[in-house]
Formats: structure tokens, sequence, C-alpha cells
């Protein structure tokens, strides 16, 4: 599926031929996220990623950097979840010279200009403001903050308006020196390429990038003794729950158990949430799981919005599906799930750009590449008796957490019920 070259600088670079497209996707890989980040520091990740699209010394501007691939109908585009940051562009097969030197020059060179990061500054706190004003996405940005309280898995990715103004431009540039260097990068890329290609052109383009510097990320903290309970009150036409367990982390040898459970509970129309919940009692328009999983830690999520008069009704719906996922799934479920987790993975990897993230992102956090028969290899292995098994150990009153976002202004109303 992929091939790998090491360049003298101890930058990785990952090939995945797909000669059947007539794209090609470049992506590379940072360990530069919130769990690397001090707690005066949040947010900073996210905002040196920002500046990094603002424009370099050879394009001095954003819309000239962005232009650049646009004028060639290719996309650029970039993240930073709470692991890492990603940078990527995805071009016509003709174009990829073009693509790597764009991509290059942005991550080596950025200009951090001071004007750009006072604008930059106010546009990421109107960021901030509008996730904070979408009661789902704030039910989100709390369910986190009670899984993982006081550290930096459980922060908003973007920080919080305190320490967005307080980033200098002086601690953001030693930020982007520390993280943004050859050993802790992972350049992947996937499309109609060939191997010894692409490596003699990104010796070019990535042969001065060096550094070497202290990243020392933050553990999670697993530890939880009692259900966890938070209400903000908001008046908005619907409640928004969302309820978690705590999970299991990304090499957990159960997690392919998990995400079985996972999908009978609440991954699509015929999922135990969705027949239970909204069609058999309609009790809710959106009702789903979804599993977040890291390095060290993860959890399992349902998100729900119903009405304020409903909202006790809905929670005890969904904590006894809950309840209900203790015994072993029955054999035709499992395979229906089996089968749901296999089709959406091969899918998924139809596009050139997932290919790369794909590879960049395991080789990034794991240091090892799963290919797709290994993960359909392990799916299959699970039996009916691991997922009951897996179920009873974390589906446990004791791992519960519960955020509420809407009118509703009695806690005990809803933490009463938080328990399975």
């Amino acid at each position: 599926m992929h091939e790998k070259s090491i360049l003298s600088n101890g930058l990785r670079v990952f090939t995945s031929a797909m000669p059947h497209t007539r794209s090609v996707s470049m992506m590379v890989c940072l360990r530069s996220a919130p769990r690397y980040e001090r707690d005066s520091e949040a947010g900073i990740s996210h905002f040196v990623e920002h500046l990094c699209f603002k424009g370099t010394k050879r394009r001095p501007s954003s819309t000239e950097l962005c232009e650049t691939i646009e004028r060639v109908g290719g996309i650029i585009n970039g993240g930073t979840d709470k692991e890492s940051t990603v940078y990527w562009i995805k071009v016509a097969r003709s174009n990829f010279p073009l693509a790597l030197d764009v991509l290059s020059d942005m991550v080596q060179h950025p200009l951090f200009a001071q004007n750009d990061v006072e604008k930059e500054r106010q546009i990421i706190l109107e960021e901030i403001k509008m996730t904070n004003d979408s009661p789902q996405q704030r039910v989100d940005l709390l369910i986190d903050e009670l899984i993982w309280p006081d550290q930096p898995l459980g922060r908003d990715i973007a920080g919080s308006v305190d320490t967005v103004r307080s980033l200098s431009l002086e601690t953001m540039a030693g930020y982007w020196k520390r993280h943004y260097t050859a050993d802790n990068a992972v350049v992947s890329v996937a499309g109609d390429v060939e191997h010894a290609e692409v490596v003699g052109q990104l010796a070019d383009g990535f042969a001065h990038w060096g550094g070497e510097g202290k990243r020392d990320g933050t553990a999670a903290q697993n530890q939880q003794e009692a259900p966890r309970f938070h209400l903000e009150y908001r008046d908005t036409e619907q409640v928004h729950l969302a309820l978690a367990v705590r999970g299991l982390s990304a090499v957990d040898p159960n997690r392919f158990a998990l995400d079985l459970v996972n999908v009978a509970l609440g991954e699509g129309m015929s999922s135990r949430l969705f027949v239970g919940v909204r069609e058999k009692r309609g009790l809710a328009y959106d009702v789903h799981s979804y599993i977040s999983r890291f390095l060290d830690s993860g959890a399992m999520i349902i998100y729900a919005g119903v009405d304020p008069s409903r909202v006790e009704d809905a929670l005890l719906a969904v904590l006894d599906e809950l309840a209900r996922l203790r015994e072993p799934l029955p054999e035709a479920e499992l395979n229906k799930a089996k089968e749901m987790i296999k089709g959406h993975l091969l899918l998924g990897l139809e596009d050139s750009r997932a290919v790369a993230s794909w590879v960049g992102r395991q080789e990034l956090l794991l240091g090892r590449i799963l290919t797709v028969d290994d993960i359909i290899a392990a799916v299959d292995a699970v039996t009916s008796a691991d997922t009951g098994r897996v179920a009873q150990e974390l589906l446990v009153s004791e791992k519960l957490s519960l955020a509420v976002v809407g009118p509703i202004k009695e806690e005990s109303r809803i933490s009463k019920l938080l328990h399975l």
C-alpha cells in the first residue's frame, strides 16, 4: 500500500501509489497540538497553523499563497486536532511539483508578520465566539471538559479568549521553531506517483529543514470514580445532551470490539439509538454516537437534541440502550456492524487525500501503519462475547459524564437519572 524513505535530516516520507487516479494529494503532518501546549499557551498550535497560511517571503500574502494552488483547480487546506496539525494540497497529477513547492514553503518559511498576528487574533476570537454561540458545538466542548478536566485533551483546540489575547508573536515564533522540524514531521503523498520521483523532489524542497526541539506531551488523566454532570442554561428551543462513557485508546487491542458496539448503538438509521429513541419514541430528530480516540485515552459519546419537556424521557431511553449493550451483540447485529465498518473504510479510502491522511497520521502518532487488510482482519476477529465483555467493563455508572445545554435550570432534575 505504501513505500517509505527517511531523508538525511530525519524527515519521514511515505508514498501510496494510486495509478487509477489523476490526482495527487500531499500532506505534512506535525506533532503540534494542544497535547504539547502549556496551559498559558492554550490555542497556540491552532494560531500558528493559521499564521502559516498568511504568506511566506516568496508569496507574501494569504491570497497569493492560496491562489497559486486554486488557479490550477487545486485545493489547499489544513487543520489542528488535539494530537496533530496537518497541511494538505490536492492537485491534478501534472501540478504535483507546484503543490510540493507551496507546501514546503509555507511550513518552513512563514512570515510571522506582526500585522498578520493581530488580524488573525481577531479572526480566532470570532471563531471561539461562533463555537460558543452554537449550542450543539458548545455541548461538544463541555463533554470533553468533563471527560478530561484540567488537561489539554479537554480544552478547546482554539484555546480561550484570554490565552488567544495573550499570545505574543515571539511566543508563537518560538513554538513554531520547536515543533516545525523535520524530525517532528511526516510527509505523506498519495495518488498517481512513483516513490523515487517523490523522494527526489522532496529532497530538494525539504533539504534544509532541520531543527530539533524538546516537545513533551501531557499524558491523559483517566481516573474517574463517580458520574460527572454539567448544566449550562441557554434560552434555546431544544436541550442538547452529550452523554459519554470512558473509552479505549488508539492502541488498545479491544478498540475494535468497542467500535462494533458503537456502530450497533448509534451509527446509521438502523442503529439502536435511532430506532429506539427516534423511530419508536419520537424523542429526538438527531441522535447518534461516535468514538473519540487518542494515544492514551478515549471515549464513546452520544449526542441528542430533544424537547425541554421530554429531556428526562430521552435521557432514560438513551441510558436504557446503553444498559442493553452489556449483553453480547447477537450474531446478526454483530455481522451487520462489521460490514458497516469495512464498507465505510473501503469507500473512504477511494480518495487520494484520505489515503495520504491514513498513512501520515498513523506514522506520526503510532510509529507504525496498519493496512486496510490489518483492520479488516482485526474487525472480523471480534466475537459476540468480546463485545459483551468490553461493554460490561466500560458501561458502568461511575464512568458516565453528561453535559447539557438548554433551557433547564434544575440540576437535580437531570443528575438524579445519571446511572446505569
